[in-house]
């Protein structure tokens, strides 16, 4: 068993944004899918009616600050009448428990006569957001709000317009789904910022590398080129970089919040995945440390990981390779302010809802017919996250260091070292850890 004895305190946080910075996301999910069921995850995972036990046992882990979401599809029933009780009792929960909450307008579902192609989705999204920054302002007049209006807006468009696996179940509209929900994702921040100029507005996008294959002609090279560019075109309409038509600025997007899993490095065309591992060795394969530099480098605004995790045993193994990865990144004094475990409850597939990926702090075991799973502590996992948050204590500590005694850091320019040809991390040499 673990003994917490050497737990971190319950100092004052120190980034005058977050409580925490390490955070914990729980799967909220209401999406239709591929069979045109609709799940709802914070009911399945059982949440919903243990928001304050799992709340409470973050605190050996210093943990204070969540993501949640609203579940759009439960607050609007009907157009423009908004049902906020059972996020009401979420928000008192966190309140009573002392948890920072990041609030999620979209978690990939939508009300259910919407989808992002229908004409008044975005008018119907905006008066949501208008109505979610009212509501929370009448319980927490003076409370700092952070706001995902949609999440993973890139997956999702591929999701639902390319990979017939939601709504609105298309095949090659990808652009169409996401300029719909950017036209939204944009008109909600408008609304937002014009009732509260205060709120926040954090992206949670992917952030990947797409390659070429080894055999690949130049055509094919631009190709991939190109794919991994287009990976940032939400947050390029978000800033007005693309598409100005919409109305997006630079103003709207005020923490860049980035994504990142076990396979997020793939051959273009054949989807095939780069081990994380980076064995066999792999020139084509990025360390995280370069693709996080790359997305700051783009947008210039504090930024974090707001998912990540791994399935199964080798959870400590990953939490390990994050932890070198953003420590690198904090040491040479860039805004990264944030890792946000995701899900830190573990989750089931959303099309058959079996099997469970085993990829929570906390494993989630059935417990009877009626009654929420049990919460079992996967604790090579949580050994590893102490560690590993002191791990992260001394990259701050470094960085401080340098900047008392006038040393540069790179939080002010842009950055051109690469990452790319340095040792980055000693793995060893067998991936699985019992």
């Amino acid at each position: 068993m673990i003994s917490y004895s050497h737990m971190f305190d319950n100092s004052p946080p120190q980034h005058p944004v977050f409580r925490s910075f390490w955070m914990g996301g729980y799967e909220c999910t209401d999406q239709l899918n591929c069979f045109g069921n609709r799940v709802d995850f914070l009911k399945v995972t059982g949440h919903d009616q243990m928001a304050k036990e799992d709340y409470d046992q973050l605190s050996p882990f210093n943990i204070r600050t969540v993501r949640e979401g609203i579940c759009w599809s439960k607050v609007e029933k009907r157009p423009y009448q908004y049902d906020w009780t059972a996020v009401s009792a979420m928000m008192d929960t966190g309140k009573a428990c002392g948890i920072q909450q990041i609030w999620d307008i979209c978690h990939f579902g939508f009300a259910d006569d919407l989808t992002p192609l229908h004409p008044m989705f975005a008018r119907r999204f905006a008066a949501l957001c208008r109505a979610f920054v009212n509501f929370y302002r009448s319980k927490y007049p003076d409370e700092p709000l952070i706001v995902t209006p949609i999440n993973e807006v890139s997956f999702l468009s591929w999701l639902g317009g390319d990979a017939v696996g939601t709504a609105p179940y298309c095949n090659r509209q990808g652009w169409e789904v996401k300029y719909g929900l950017m036209r939204a994702y944009i008109e909600g921040v408008a609304a937002m910022k014009e009732i509260d100029p205060s709120v926040k507005i954090m992206s949670t996008e992917p952030l990947a590398n797409i390659i070429p294959a080894l055999d690949a002609n130049d055509d094919m090279i631009q190709r991939a080129k190109q794919a991994h560019e287009d990976q940032y075109q939400a947050m390029d309409m978000l800033t007005g970089r693309i598409c100005p038509e919409l109305g997006g600025s630079p103003a709207y997007l005020d923490l860049l919040g980035l994504n990142y899993y076990y396979n997020n490095q793939w051959v273009w065309g054949s989807g095939q995945f780069i081990s994380w591992l980076n064995e066999p060795f792999d020139s084509r394969w990025r360390p995280l440390r370069s693709l996080l530099q790359e997305a700051y480098n783009r947008y210039r605004v504090p930024f974090l990981l707001s998912e990540t995790s791994h399935p199964k045993e080798d959870r400590p193994l990953w939490i390990n390779f994050i932890t070198t990865e953003c420590a690198a990144i904090i040491e040479k004094g860039l805004p990264f302010v944030g890792i946000c475990l995701y899900p830190i409850i573990d989750r089931p597939d959303w099309d058959h809802l079996t099997p469970w990926h085993q990829a929570g702090l906390w494993d989630a075991e059935p417990a009877g017919e009626g009654l929420p799973p049990k919460r079992v502590l996967y604790e090579p996992y949580a050994a590893e996250l102490l560690k590993s948050q002191k791990r992260i204590e001394q990259a701050m500590k470094k960085r401080d260091q340098r900047k008392a005694v006038g040393q540069e850091t790179e939080d002010h320019k842009i950055i051109t070292e690469s990452f790319t040809d340095k040792p980055f991390f000693e793995i060893p040499k067998i991936s699985k850890i019992g």
